[in-house]
């Protein structure tokens, strides 16, 4: 089954979209992230695009525009991104055949420290999560039938058991994670195969890079996200809860 790629003739209902969610998290759970990628643009045409947080390795981007040129890559611009991020967002829209879309939530951070005062990461880290994150996410989807993500398995206890493909039933959508299979070395491999653009930070003890002020550098033998969330007792935004 193929839904329509012309926005103004309709999509797949949602119960559609569920049922080719659930055939396909069956059909391609071992398939190669590239096939698992093909199979979402042949299927959403336009109306699939992934997010990129560019806060470490761009792998699924790079994999993107070789696999699927022109696909749009959705970065969510929190407002609180480390300089070096917003440069490697730069780059793969520079160098990479896919498009960068940037999302910005619907407050400044002027703006929501003016209404919720100064530094609500600290005081409501879930409140300030969900508005600079969640919200413009769930925004931004409405354009699309379904979206993919670089979430890995290997990330940690609360992404063990993500599927290559669901159904994201909080957002009516199809979720594709065509890197949910790889590991680390995986990742590493393909890296230095391709010469993909990493986050400097990277080299920084910082293996992944969130909002500047909820991010600290990882000492040895921590969990790679372990310097999420800096100082809290969460190390998701509630994008991928």
């Amino acid at each position: 089954m193929t839904c329509s790629t012309e926005p103004l003739l309709g999509a797949c209902s949602p119960e559609e979209l569920r049922s080719i969610a659930e055939q396909a998290g069956r059909d391609l759970e071992e398939a190669p992230a590239e096939d698992i990628l093909l199979w979402a643009r042949e299927t959403f045409g336009d109306r699939f695009a992934i997010t990129g947080s560019m806060g470490g390795d761009t792998v699924l981007s790079h994999l993107a525009g070789r696999v699927v040129p022109g696909l749009t890559v959705l970065f969510l611009d929190t407002g609180y991104h480390f300089a070096e991020t917003i440069g490697t967002r730069d780059a793969v829209d520079a160098t990479y055949p896919v498009r960068v879309r940037t999302v910005l939530p619907l407050l400044s951070v002027r703006q929501q420290d003016e209404v919720y005062g100064a530094k609500l990461y600290e005081r409501d880290p879930d409140l300030c999560c969900a508005m600079r994150k969640v919200d413009p996410l769930n925004r931004v989807l409405a354009d699309y039938d379904a979206w993919g993500s670089g979430v890995r398995r290997d990330e940690g206890p609360s992404r063990a058991n993500t599927p290559v493909v669901a159904w994201d039933p909080k957002r009516e959508k199809v979720k594709v994670s065509p890197l949910a299979r790889w590991t680390q070395d995986d990742v590493d491999r393909y890296a230095a195969e391709h010469g993909v653009l990493m986050n400097p930070l990277i080299w920084d003890d910082y293996p992944s890079v969130g909002c500047e002020p909820c991010t600290r550098r990882v000492a040895p033998g921590e969990d790679a996200r372990a310097g999420r969330g800096a100082g809290m007792s969460k190390t998701e935004c509630g994008i991928h809860l």
